[in-house]
């Protein structure tokens, strides 16, 4: 039997402590355990799956990134700060954007904010979006079908305008305007239908008399009255 020397025993009894300290080290490390802050300062943070691919990208307006499809990134100027929202392959379909700022001759420019909600490989089918700026003035809901392409055609707006006016406007497939209902901002309530090529082809309005509706034809026939009941 041979018997280890002392220098060697001490020699292969290190090397065992150091490849069970190694182990020890980097089996610890594979833990990932959450860390707490009452407070962080930060300019863009990824959001990303295990394989690397970008879910969500929230960021200051000078890091949020251009338009990325599959992971590639194509510049485009964003005037905002806001959250990005990304598909299981790393492309945009939606986010929560906003801004706003005076310009050099003091005009209120890109003041407003958006959240959207974008199509499969198309641009975004539902946008809520309130715009208050020189440019302007506007808030509310829009429905969209959103084809391939930048070719979309809004079906759905409900909102309110510029003057005040309150509008629910419903399109066609073309995104033609088929009918109109609003309320303008002295209180004056509407309902228009138009025809494909958007012309009006009937308005319902109030007279004076507050339980009758009147109907104006725009073929410039007789005006009728009729009860609501």
């Amino acid at each position: 039997m041979k018997v280890f020397t002392n220098q060697r025993f001490l020699t292969i009894y290190s090397g065992v402590l150091t490849v069970a300290f190694a182990v020890t080290i980097l089996s610890g490390s594979s833990v990932t355990k959450p860390t707490t802050f009452d407070e962080i300062n930060v300019r863009r943070i990824n959001v990303v799956e295990p394989d690397g691919t970008l879910r969500m990208v929230i960021s200051d307006h000078a890091k949020l990134p251009g338009i990325i499809v599959r992971g590639k990134e194509q510049p485009f100027a964003r005037p905002q700060a806001g959250l990005l929202f990304y598909n299981d392959e790393g492309s945009e379909n939606g986010g929560l954007i906003f801004g706003g700022r005076r310009n050099n001759k003091g005009e209120i420019v890109d003041s407003g904010g958006t959240l959207s909600f974008d199509k499969y490989g198309a641009n975004q089918i539902i946008q809520l979006i309130g715009v208050d700026d020189k440019d302007d003035r506007f808030a509310g809901l829009s429905v969209t079908d959103s084809l391939t392409g930048t070719d979309t055609r809004r079906r759905v707006w409900v909102g309110r305008g510029e003057d005040g006016t309150a509008t629910v406007n419903l399109m066609d497939a073309q995104g033609k305007k088929r009918i109109v209902i609003e309320v303008k901002a002295d209180g004056s309530p509407s309902l228009s239908f138009l025809d494909a090529g958007g012309n009006f082809i009937l308005i319902a309005h109030p007279n004076s008399l507050p339980t009758e509706m009147r109907i104006s034809l725009i073929d410039n026939s007789p005006l009728s009255r009729l009860s609501p009941g």
